[in-house]
């Protein structure tokens, strides 16, 4: 069948034989941002985050690190959060910024990054406490020809 003006081959169109064309292309082809044949299975598979913007927005932004959580979450879950010592609970949430929704009725000593007011003032009137942690903090200098890397706990000499 391939002599002269048989550029179909027995598939009617010669359109409906290139790839997957007449099947909406091939792959992720419609996917897209306004495509709209594959939109509903793009949804289905990754949900709604799939089509806008994410992640950083410019070079010089630092992204918040801190994880939200509020008192009333802790007391709730205070077997998931912490352990028992005593009469009092200590809780390690380093990374967490707390915060002050719910009541506190057990003695907590949180350690966490940052906390709200409120949350501070309804620990300290359980008679408990939070402990502020800070991340590892790292910075460059140059002293004398060298770059050194300083960090919370040792000095580290990078470069000569």
């Amino acid at each position: 069948m391939h002599g002269k003006k048989m550029g179909t081959h027995g598939w009617g169109a010669r359109k409906k034989h290139k790839k997957s064309g007449h099947r909406g292309g091939t792959g992720m082809a419609g996917t897209g941002k306004r495509a709209d044949q594959k939109k509903t299975l793009m949804t289905k598979l990754y949900g709604n985050n799939y089509f806008g913007k994410q992640g950083v927005t410019s070079r010089g932004t630092k992204r918040d690190i801190r994880k939200r959580i509020n008192l009333q979450t802790i007391e709730l879950n205070l077997q998931k959060y912490g352990k028992k010592v005593g009469n009092k609970w200590e809780i390690n949430l380093k990374y967490y910024k707390i915060l002050g929704t719910g009541e506190v009725k057990n003695k907590l000593i949180i350690k966490a990054l940052s906390a709200s007011k409120s949350a501070i003032e309804k620990v300290k009137r359980a008679d408990g406490q939070i402990i502020f942690t800070r991340p590892p903090k790292q910075s460059r200098t140059k002293a004398g020809g060298k770059i050194v890397l300083i960090t919370n706990e040792k000095k580290v000499v990078v470069k000569k």
